[in-house]
């Protein structure tokens, strides 16, 4: 059973009040939840915020509105899901940073009102863990680095990377919320993976 069936099939168990089913249906997504908020984290909120906390206020509003899901599902479960987590983590930001206008130090708006995920935590996430002193030091001169590639990429280049290759989103699930078509993800996807490893080789990165 594909994980999409899977899910719908916890969906409709959870309409009828299956508690069992709900629990199941949100483990199911829960880290790659973890991921996208931690993705789209506003770095002021680093250590003030836990993603973990993020998500679970979504599911809690997630068992509310099950229902009303089932009834008019037009979208996956998982990205039924991730909307609520996002609408939540923009209550996050509204909250601890006052944001009621547009904060350009949100870095939003790709596809429907989407936050974007940051350069600074994609190059913090691409790259690997360091222990001795000499690696960290190294490290944090590679994310430096790599930040300043990924920033300087077009919002969409950045966004596709970050739902296919950190969320491991499918090509379907990213197109979706770029509201973009099929082919026109897959070709955006390849084609800026293949120009952030270029720049990554010249730089010594990879």
């Amino acid at each position: 059973m594909s994980d999409d069936a899977k899910s719908e099939q916890l969906l409709r168990a959870a309409q009828s009040g299956d508690r069992e089913a709900i629990d199941a249906l949100f483990e199911r997504h829960r880290a790659r939840l973890r991921r996208m908020v931690e993705l789209r984290l506003n770095r002021k909120l680093w250590g003030r915020v836990d993603p973990s906390d993020v998500v679970q206020e979504a599911m809690l509003q997630g068992a509310r509105r099950v229902g009303e899901f089932v009834r008019d599902p037009q979208i996956p479960a998982y990205l039924w899901l991730r909307t609520l987590t996002q609408q939540q983590l923009l209550a996050v930001h509204r909250f601890h940073l006052g944001t009621g206008k547009r904060d350009a130090n949100l870095e939003v708006t790709v596809g429907a009102g989407n936050l974007g995920a940051s350069s600074a935590s994609l190059a913090s996430l691409a790259v690997a863990d360091a222990t001795s002193p000499s690696g960290v030091a190294a490290k944090a001169e590679q994310i430096r680095l790599l930040e300043e590639l990924i920033d300087a990429m077009p919002d969409v280049d950045r966004e596709i990377l970050a739902l296919r290759h950190f969320e491991q989103m499918s090509n379907s699930e990213a197109a979706r919320v770029l509201e973009i078509g099929e082919t026109a993800a897959s070709q955006r996807f390849l084609r800026a993976l293949q120009r952030l490893r270029q720049r990554m080789q010249e730089l010594g990165l990879e």
